[in-house]
C-alpha cells in the first residue's frame, strides 16, 4: 500500500509497530514516502538531536529513530551512540523499558564516566543539561560513595564494555550508516556520552564508529581540562569534536579547549548562551564560525526559561540567515526542550519547529 508522507506521520503518531520495519527497506519509497526527506534549505542543513529531541531516553532502537526522522522530514540528524551500539548487540545496553500506563519509554538511569552503570542503573545515559561526567566523577557533585563490591563491580562491567567495543563489527556500522543514508537521513554528528572517562583505545573507538557512521564530527559535553586529552584524540583522527555548552558555558571555555588542538570545536547551544550569558550568540557564531560544527536551535527569554520558537529572544533567524549567507558547513540542529502545549504533542511541535526554521531561509 502507498502512504504519502502526512499518512506515514498518522500511522507513526497512532502507534504503527516500529521493530524491524524499516531495515527491510535499503529505499525511501519503500517507506511510504514519495521523495526522500529534505530538511536542507537555502544550504542549511537542520537536523535533530535524536533519540534526544523524542523525550523517551536515549536507548532508542536505530530503526524507531530512523522512523521518527522520516516522519518529520528530517534529512541529517545528530545521533548519540547508544541506538548504534544497540544495533551492534551491545550487551550492556537494553530498549528503555515503558513508562507506567504504557505512554512511552523511561530514561535509563545515569551511567558513570566510563559508561558502566552507577549503582543499580543501566548503562549508557546521560540527559541533556546535566553536569559533564567527567566532572562529576572528580568532584563527587550529587554521587553516593561506592562500596568496594560496587567499585569492583563498576570496574568488571567498564571492562568488559572496553572488550565488546575493541571487537564491535564496523561493517555492520557502515550496514547502518547505509540504511540511514539509502533512506535519506546522514549521520553528520555522532554524540557520545561519557567520552572523557574511557581508555585510550576505546577513545579511538569512538571516533572508528564515528568515520564509520560518515559523521564529520563528535560531539559531547564540554568539561574543558579534559578537552585537551581530547584533542589530541581529534588531530590525531583529523575529526573536529563539538563541545557543547550549557548556561554556565561562555567564550572563554570554549577559547581555552581551542587552544589545545585544532580539531577542537563547539557545538554552540544559541539558547543556552542567550539565557546564561544575557548576550546575543551572534558574535561568538561569526568570530568562531570555522570552529563550530553545529549549533543547537532553541528558543528561550533572556530570563533562561524556554519557549515555542518564535515567542523567546533566542536570534534563530539571525543565526540561520548568517549561516546561509555565509556558507558555513554548520548544521542547525533543532533540540527540543519547551514544554509540549496542552491539545499537542511531540512530534507535532517538532514539526512546527521544522518549519519555522525553514520559514527563516526560504521565507
Amino acid at each position: 500500500m502507498y502512504y504519502t508522507r502526512r499518512e506515514l506521520g498518522k500511522l507513526a503518531l497512532a502507534g504503527l509497530p516500529a521493530a524491524g520495519w524499516l531495515f527491510k527497506s535499503h529505499h525511501a519509497l519503500a517507506f511510504g514516502l514519495a521523495e526522500k526527506p529534505n530538511s536542507k534549505w537555502n544550504g542549511v542543513q537542520v537536523g535533530m538531536n535524536v533519540p534526544y529531541n523524542f523525550g523517551e531516553g536515549n536507548n532508542m532502537p536505530a530503526d524507531e529513530v530512523l522512523k521518527r526522522c522520516l516522519t518529520l522530514g528530517v534529512s541529517a540528524v545528530e545521533l548519540r551512540t547508544q541506538p548504534v551500539e544497540m544495533f551492534l548487540g551491545a550487551p550492556f545496553l537494553t530498549p528503555n523499558a515503558p513508562r507506567a500506563g504504557g505512554a512511552g519509554r523511561g530514561r535509563p538511569a545515569a551511567a558513570d564516566a566510563t559508561g558502566a552503570p552507577a549503582a543499580g542503573g543501566a548503562a549508557g545515559a546521560q540527559t541533556e543539561g546535566a553536569a559533564p561526567r567527567g566532572q562529576g566523577a572528580r568532584g563527587g557533585r550529587g554521587r553516593a560513595q561506592l562500596t568496594p563490591e560496587q567499585e569492583a563491580a563498576q570496574k568488571a562491567a567498564a571492562e568488559e564494555q572496553r572488550k565488546w567495543r575493541l571487537a564491535a563489527p564496523m561493517a555492520k556500522v557502515k550496514e547502518l550508516r547505509s540504511t540511514f543514508e539509502d533512506a535519506g537521513v546522514k549521520i553528520e554528528i555522532v554524540k557520545v556520552d561519557g567520552i572523557f572517562g574511557v581508555a585510550d583505545d576505546v577513545t579511538d573507538y569512538f571516533f572508528e564508529l564515528a568515520k564509520n557512521l560518515g559523521a564529520r564530527a563528535i560531539s559531547t559535553e564540554i568539561n574543558v581540562p579534559d578537552t585537551k586529552r581530547l584533542g589530541q584524540f581529534a588531530d590525531k583522527h583529523q575529526m573536529m569534536v563539538g563541545y557543547h555548552g550549557h548556561t554556565a558555558t561562555g567564550p572563554a571555555q570554549w577559547e581555552e579547549a581551542f587552544s589545545y588542538a585544532k580539531y577542537n570545536g563547539a557545538n554552540l547551544d544559541i539558547g543556552h548562551f542567550l539565557g546564561g550569558q544575557k548576550t546575543s550568540p551572534i558574535p561568538f557564531l561569526k568570530q568562531y564560525h570555522d570552529r563550530i560544527t553545529h549549533i543547537h536551535v532553541k528558543d528561550k527569554t533572556l530570563n533562561d526559561v524556554n519557549v515555542p520558537f518564535g515567542q523567546g529572544d533566542t536570534p534563530i533567524k539571525e543565526a540561520l540567515q548568517l549561516i546561509r549567507d555565509n556558507k558555513w558547513n554548520i548544521q542547525a540542529t533543532i533540540e527540543f526542550e519547551y514544554p509540549v502545549p496542552a491539545g499537542s504533542d511531540r512530534m507535532t511541535e517538532m514539526a512546527k519547529c521544522m518549519d519555522y526554521c525553514k520559514q527563516c531561509l526560504v521565507g
